[in-house]
């Protein structure tokens, strides 16, 4: 008979929030009160593994108060019961399925945990992956304004056949519905530039990692969380969370390639945050765990991830250490490897090449890749390209009465790129 899981949700948003050991969560509380206007609150570890327990007592009111202000979700989304009985409905009840805007702000769906009632099929958890799988293939052709109420849906469905379905399909199910909220989350962050509302996807995303006891899973989606702070320059915030994603990694028998992207997201963390030397140092250990290889599979859903994409974010990383030869024909390389289906990631990489271009002192040369990349755009939209052409153009400043920097502006800032821009 396998053993109780336990409070997974409450360890899930813990460790989200960064709190990567029980101690250090328990600290926290200890500190924090003072600052909500409540004396005399210790918190010792041994309430937190109480807390994370299968059977988790109810907090006291002092201690629920300043639990939800570090944690940011109310008792119940971390696994509480309170007393007077739970609001959500049981497995089994009528939910309601009303399509709400994804876009809007309105409250994600919550991951439940293992229910009491069995309604669904074995088949479920296949099915439900099936769905999942497509959505996973869409991303690289769809329109992600199109995808991202269609992959949220999908999630919310997850959710509510999540309390339905017994074991084994139940880790199948929690699997892919940790996959397609890990999905909805990338499309939020890289494509439509809103990490707020990636930041609570995101931790739906290792809520349902953990009810499937994937810790490959948990390792991507913290991964993901730690390229907020990151992207935000908060080293602190990005590396803790890339610590608790090693840690996953370790423990779920991780692949060369999901060792060697851990590295890369580390790297562009620090990038962001100011130390391309150091991101080049780890984006060389990812290149020698690729090489060196391993005896483990790579899961199927890392497809975000290979060699060619390693080397363009070694060109992004040489570019801002100023190796601008090395990242010319590193961003070079990449455009002659990347396969047709990645024209999110060659309107980067041009975009890079364009930057490179610029800090030369070359201004037709940038603005020849900046103008390609936008055609790029007009096809297939991506928020990070357009980011990286917008840097392009405050880099061309100097040049700004040019003939081809007034034809970049009339092509950056034409009525469907205006509009298009805007509406996203």
């Amino acid at each position: 008979m396998s053993r109780p899981a336990g409070n997974t949700r409450l360890k899930a948003a813990r460790l989200a929030a960064g709190y990567n050991s029980q101690q250090a969560l328990a600290d926290a509380i200890t500190k924090a009160a003072p600052t909500l206007g409540i004396r005399g609150l210790a918190v010792g570890v041994r309430q937190i593994r109480r807390w994370e327990s299968a059977t988790p007592p109810w907090p006291q009111p002092d201690v629920h108060r300043v639990l939800t202000h570090l944690l940011g979700q109310s008792m119940e989304d971390l696994g509480f019961t309170p007393p007077w009985g739970s609001t959500r409905p049981q497995p089994g009840a009528a939910i309601d399925h009303t399509p709400r805007a994804p876009l809007s702000g309105a409250r994600l769906a919550t991951v439940p945990a293992q229910g009491g009632t069995t309604a669904q099929p074995a088949t479920v958890g296949r099915d439900f992956e099936a769905v999942t799988r497509s959505h996973r293939h869409l991303y690289w052709s769809v329109a992600p304004a199109v995808l991202h109420p269609a992959v949220l849906e999908h999630a919310r469905l997850g959710c509510a056949l999540l309390a339905e379905t017994a074991n084994p399909a139940r880790r199948t199910l929690a699997a892919a519905l940790a996959e397609s909220y890990l999905l909805v989350g990338r499309i939020e962050f890289f494509d439509l530039r809103q990490p707020d509302h990636a930041s609570e996807t995101l931790l739906r995303a290792l809520q349902a990692a953990a009810e499937a006891d994937d810790p490959r899973l948990g390792a991507a989606v913290l991964a993901h969380m730690a390229f907020i702070p990151g992207w935000a320059g908060d080293r602190e915030a990005a590396v803790e969370r890339m610590m608790a994603a090693r840690t996953y990694a370790r423990r779920g028998q991780a692949s060369a390639e999901l060792w060697a992207w851990l590295d890369a997201v580390e790297a562009e963390c620090e990038t962001r945050c100011g130390d391309p030397h150091a991101a080049l140092r780890l984006i060389r250990h990812a290149e020698d765990t690729l090489s060196t290889g391993s005896e483990h599979a790579t899961p199927e859903w890392l497809d975000w991830f290979s060699p060619v994409r390693l080397a363009a974010f070694k060109g992004n990383t040489q570019l801002k250490a100023g190796h601008l030869p090395q990242a010319r024909q590193t961003l070079h390389e990449v455009l002659d490897g990347l396969p047709p289906e990645s024209d999110k990631q060659r309107t980067v990489v041009l975009g890079d090449l364009a930057s490179v271009e610029a800090a030369e002192g070359r201004p037709e040369e940038a603005c020849r890749y900046a103008i390609q990349a936008l055609d790029q755009l007009a096809i297939t939209w991506y928020a990070m390209g357009m980011d990286r052409i917008r840097e392009v153009r405050r880099t061309l400043a100097p040049w700004q009465n040019e003939r081809c920097v007034r034809d970049l502006d009339d092509r950056l800032y034409d009525w469907s790129t205006t509009v298009s821009a805007l509406q996203r």
